[in-house]
């Protein structure tokens, strides 16, 4: 194996025990990129020397004072709406095509004060929201999206670029990509990790999140962030009980999205878990309807500045939806913020001696063919709203051979337990060795 193929935490463990240096590990990924990067074009900003400077300095603070943290080493990219001290911020805008802030956001800052090699800057839907596309292919057929608006953070991680990297998710950027690239993500619970420093698109909604290829990856930047309850023990799968949900929005589900979860279900099932059905109550099917409410009107806001300052340059949806400002309804908008407060609780509430976690589409199916679309949300935007942690985990493919995943979920604030309970669930459901994922990139 090339070190570019190892786990984030195969990596770990040897950079650790000093059987693989960090520059070796750069060395690798960066080989990886030039190969690949002309089909796949996930980077916005990369400096290989820059990063070969940090890896060696890495390695001399390994040998004189141990690993610094829990990510020492380990390459990490960054989607381009979040703030590097060290890199450009463009928001793949061209309002700020140049623009440096000079200082790391404050996700940015925990990872690389716990080791980590900021690689650089991968592409994204513009202002993570609207407007322009990100010019990133998906690894396994270029003909296809990777998902957005975390294309690049995505596409990188699945076609073996960087072990890890950071994505945002305002309805299904985070979640849905990971499925599109055949790789796992952590979307936490909304609050848990700051956003100072990130692309604000829906103040509410805007959620920090990582991919990795493992669980074992996501739960080592988990540690990262300090994320509260990781010492639990470990889950098991006998009797776990997993509640089946097909969502309210199961009508715009795709024959490959509905194979990939009833595939995980029966898995789980034949390893021991207890799978049944699960029914939302009646009044969360208005919750797709209200987070678009929400989004649209939070996102009026967040482009004020640029529709004003550079009215020109913003894009025409985004422009739109300051003007659309005007016309919000103020009854509707409070009854949709009311919805979501009362489902929120509710759904906690689901969880205890009946159900540990619930088993849920992470997207329609395939990715779509083209880069005029990153698929559609409607599997995730419920989950956004609700403030829930949602964890990807690889299923099946699709009749296209490409990949197609599900989520696991749960109540708010008990990522700790998420990632135990995915950390179980994952060899039943993800039947693909990891080693070999490299090689069904195409």
């Amino acid at each position: 194996m090339q070190p570019y193929q190892f786990t984030a935490a195969e990596a770990a463990r040897l950079i650790r025990d000093r059987r693989l240096s960090c520059e070796e590990l750069v060395r690798s990924c960066l080989d990886r990129i030039a190969a690949r990067e002309p089909v796949v074009k996930a980077w916005l900003f990369l400096d290989p020397d820059l990063a070969i400077r940090r890896a060696r300095e890495l390695d001399k603070r390994a040998v004189q004072d141990g690993p610094r943290g829990p990510l020492h080493g380990l390459p990490f990219g960054v989607k381009d709406v979040i703030d590097t001290l060290d890199m450009p911020t463009t928001q793949n805008s061209p309002i700020y095509e140049a623009a440096r802030i000079g200082r790391d956001a404050a996700c940015v800052g925990v990872v690389r004060h716990s080791g980590a090699l900021i690689l650089g800057k991968t592409d994204t839907v513009e202002f993570a929201s609207g407007g322009r596309k990100a010019l990133t292919r998906n690894p396994f057929n270029p003909m296809h999206t990777p998902g957005g608006s975390s294309s690049g953070s995505g596409a990188a991680v699945g076609d073996f670029m960087v072990p890890l990297a950071f994505g945002t998710q305002t309805a299904g950027s985070h979640i849905r990509p990971a499925s599109f690239n055949n790789i796992y993500a952590l979307k936490p619970s909304w609050s848990l990790v700051s956003r100072e420093g990130v692309r604000m698109a829906a103040l509410s909604l805007d959620t920090v999140g990582w991919f990795g290829r493992s669980v074992e990856d996501l739960r080592l930047v988990a540690e990262a962030f300090r994320l509260p309850g990781l010492a639990q023990p470990a889950a098991s799968l006998k009797g776990l009980r997993v509640g089946l949900c097909r969502s309210p929005v199961w009508n715009r589900i795709e024959p490959a999205g509905a194979a990939a979860l009833e595939t995980a279900a029966r898995r789980l099932e034949a390893a021991g878990a207890i799978v049944e059905p699960l029914e939302l109550p009646a009044h969360f099917a208005g919750l797709t309807a209200a987070r678009e409410v929400i989004g649209r009107h939070e996102g009026s806001a967040a482009f004020l500045p640029e529709y004003l300052a550079a009215h020109h340059l913003l894009a025409a949806d985004l422009r739109q939806r300051v003007e659309l400002r005007a016309t919000y309804d103020s009854a509707g908008l409070l009854a949709a913020y009311a919805l979501a407060d009362r489902c929120r609780p509710e759904f906690d509430a689901l969880f205890g001696p009946r159900l540990d976690v619930v088993l849920t589409p992470a997207a329609p199916g395939e990715a779509p063919e083209g880069l005029h679309t990153t698929g559609d949300w409607i599997f995730n935007g419920i989950w956004t709203l609700l403030h829930v942690p949602c964890l990807a985990i690889p299923a099946i493919r699709g009749p296209r051979g490409l990949p197609v995943g599900i989520q696991l979920v749960g109540p708010r604030l008990s990522d700790a337990r998420l990632l135990a309970i995915a950390a179980a669930c994952a060899p039943a459901i993800d039947s693909e060795p990891g080693w070999a994922r490299e090689t069904l990139c195409r």
